[in-house]
């Protein structure tokens, strides 16, 4: 009986890293020797990573980031601090910047004007701190304006603001004189306006304004003020049309500068046109002579009461043709709703105002009042006065259109010793040195600032 060997199977051996493989040779064993395993060789060194590269980087970017912001948040405090500083200019003052100036030009200027010190630094907050651009224009700098506000000045366009006042009672040629003798307006005006279309008030503007703009501003706020008024008039007024108040008026504006007086001196036309009388005012002989020039320079001669022109109210029936200056508002709302008396007839009083009268006898009774005032003035002005020599044929400035004149000219019957001086209270020296109006800022309005007219 044969037995066949048994074998047993032996695991191969790990190989180490360091040795090739070598073959082995199985020496012969006995069956019942053991195979002793073999102890495996050592894991293989892994390489260590080398720190830096594109970590290294990064952290470095971050480091020099931080440095950067907080530099920058120190220049930044620094600079704002020395924007917000005081600046030189010792007291207020008014600086022009011309048109199409450029951020270093307007700093040359402030520099130069003494408004700041660092023209640098104006450029650099003007160009870089986040504000509006800067504007041409006349500012006012206010003492010790820092640069962060001079730059708020120039780039807020709230510019100086300049006024012209325009007294009621200006014809429009003499408004236009006025406009040209204003040098902070520029260009000139188209053609002179029609008489009564210009509102007289005061109009401010800005540096560079023109002249033809300030004339149709005016016209403008004459239509909407006449407009106004118009739909507010009395139904008792002779008026027709708006062209027809206006006209009334500037009649009622020439004759008086009081504002209390406006209302009953257009009564007393008013009554006048309802009873078909002459109106008999000065002012329209004055502008049926002169026109728009609005001024004869001396008193009104007999021969001019007289002679026939299509404004002299003392020849023509009812209302001239047309106004005969700018009437202003308060004469606009007396003429739409006059005072509701009986009164013709009005006199100056000797205090800047007028008597007025139902009758003509009432009125004679204050034009006598009217000669002793005048006298008492004579017999006390000074020797040491001018008086200038009238011409030959002139009569002295009559107190009102209703005033008796000599008994060639008598009004409603009315007499008077011949040679008797007539009283004054109408001026027809407007333009002269004699002129009130040429005091460009007091308000005819107001009976507080009408300057007393000299006695020629």
């Amino acid at each position: 009986m044969f037995f066949r060997r048994r074998q047993t199977h032996v695991p191969p051996q790990p190989l180490a890293y360091d040795e090739p493989a070598q073959p082995q040779r199985l020496s012969p064993r006995s069956p019942n020797e053991a195979i002793k395993p073999t102890a495996a060789p050592p894991p293989p060194e892994r390489p260590e990573r080398r720190r830096g590269g594109l970590l290294a980087t990064i952290s470095g970017l971050l480091t020099f980031a931080v440095a950067v912001a907080i530099a920058a948040m120190l220049g930044l405090t620094l600079f704002q601090r020395q924007v917000q500083e005081p600046g030189p200019l010792p007291a207020d003052k008014v600086v022009v910047i011309p048109s199409r100036s450029g951020t270093g030009e307007i700093a040359e200027i402030l520099k130069r004007e003494g408004v700041i010190d660092h023209v640098g630094l104006f450029e650099f907050a003007a160009r870089f701190g986040g504000r509006p651009p800067l504007k041409a224009g006349e500012y006012t700098f206010k003492a010790h304006a820092s640069i962060g506000e001079a730059i708020d000045t120039v780039t807020t366009g709230r510019q100086v603001q300049h006024a012209i006042t325009f007294p009621e009672g200006l014809t429009s040629e003499q408004i236009v004189v006025r406009l040209n003798e204003n040098d902070v307006l520029t260009g000139e005006v188209g053609e002179i306006p029609p008489e009564g279309s210009l509102l007289p008030d005061t109009y401010k503007f800005e540096r560079g304004a023109t002249r033809q703009q300030i004339v149709n501003l005016m016209r403008e706020k004459q239509r909407r003020v006449l407009n106004d008024i118009w739909l507010r008039r009395s139904a008792d007024v002779p008026v027709r049309t708006p062209a027809e108040m206006v006209t009334l008026a500037s009649i009622v504006e020439k004759e008086t500068g009081r504002a209390d007086e406006r209302p009953r001196v257009a009564g007393v036309f008013v009554n006048r046109l309802n009873k078909r009388m002459k109106l008999q005012s000065d002012p329209t002989i004055v502008y049926g002579l002169v026109g728009g020039r609005g001024t004869l320079g001396r008193g009104i001669q007999r021969s001019e009461i007289e002679r026939a022109t299509p404004y002299n109210t003392y020849v023509i029936e009812g209302l001239p043709p047309g106004p005969i200056a700018n009437p202003g508002r308060a004469a606009l709302e007396a003429v739409a709703n006059p005072s509701r008396t009986k009164d013709l007839f009005f006199v100056a009083d000797g205090t800047g105002g007028h008597a007025f009268a139902e009758s003509l006898d009432g009125h004679q009774k204050n034009v006598a009042r009217w000669r002793q005032v005048e006298k008492s003035r004579q017999t006390t002005a000074p020797d040491s006065v001018d008086k200038a020599e009238p011409p030959a044929d002139a009569v002295a400035p009559r107190a009102s259109a209703f005033a008796p004149p000599t008994n060639a000219y008598a009004l409603d019957g009315a007499t008077m010793a011949p040679g008797a001086p007539r009283p004054k209270a109408f001026d027809a020296s407007e333009g002269t040195k004699l002129d009130p109006l040429k005091n460009k800022t007091y308000d005819l309005g107001s009976p507080k600032t009408v300057p007393a007219l000299k006695q020629p």
